[in-house]
């Protein structure tokens, strides 16, 4: 089994395959140019150097959101256009999830956070207990000034929205908070994959025609558009 993910809630987008049981290959990149630009290039050269093609691959994933609400837009429908055409499954994995997953053997809290703009990320608590990643609190936008009250005991900070804040974090919370090495400060398709494979397992899947992203908030065009 050959599954392709695609992350792009943020910047830092990237692409991933792996087998049930290996993985394979990853492009990740941090760089101006627009998902729009740049994703199907990054697949059609990972596909390439992994000896695979489109018709190889059994199923497709894609980080959901909460996140960029462009780069979600694009990542969503690249791979629904890809699973549609090839008819095969599409799994969606929360954004915040697989970001957690990307810290296995940390014994603290997890806190991944998003910059959401208007003073606020996006955000949620996890735990590792018992090899399984618990979701303490569930995703919501918030300030992270206001968030961090709710975490009791130490914890891991990551994504572009704690680097923003890190200063009221490390402020308020002092030795209770730690933060990673800068190559861990992205989500990852590669952990969007994992997710995807045991939800793939447990045959779930959705109808790409119908999935929308998971944006938490409405965007500002919205707002604008009903005020």
């Amino acid at each position: 089994m050959n599954l392709l993910a695609i992350e792009t809630a943020t910047k830092a987008g990237s692409i991933a395959v792996v087998t049930d049981e290996a993985f394979v290959g990853e492009v990740r990149l941090d760089v101006s140019i627009t998902h729009s630009e740049r994703l199907m290039d990054s697949i059609v050269w990972l596909l390439k150097s992994s000896l695979l093609s489109i018709h190889d691959i059994d199923a497709f994933a894609v980080s959901i959101g909460p996140g960029s609400f462009t780069g979600l837009r694009i990542g969503l429908s690249t791979a629904k256009g890809l699973a549609f055409a090839a008819k095969k499954p599409l799994l969606p994995v929360p954004t915040l999830d697989a970001f957690a997953r990307r810290f296995p053997f940390c014994s603290y809290f997890i806190c991944p956070m998003l910059d959401a703009r208007r003073d606020e990320v996006y955000t949620a608590l996890y735990k590792w207990e018992n090899g399984i990643c618990k979701k303490i609190i569930p995703e919501e936008a918030a300030a992270p000034s206001q968030f961090i009250k709710r975490i009791d005991g130490p914890a891991l900070f990551t994504g572009d929205g704690a680097a923003k804040y890190k200063n009221i974090i490390a402020g308020a919370l002092r030795d209770d908070a730690v933060f990673p090495q800068y190559s861990l400060f992205s989500p990852s398709a590669s952990s969007v994959a994992e997710i995807a494979v045991e939800m793939l397992g447990r045959g779930e899947g959705v109808d790409p025609a119908g999935l929308t992203p998971f944006y938490i908030r409405k965007s500002e065009a919205e707002i604008r558009w009903k005020a």
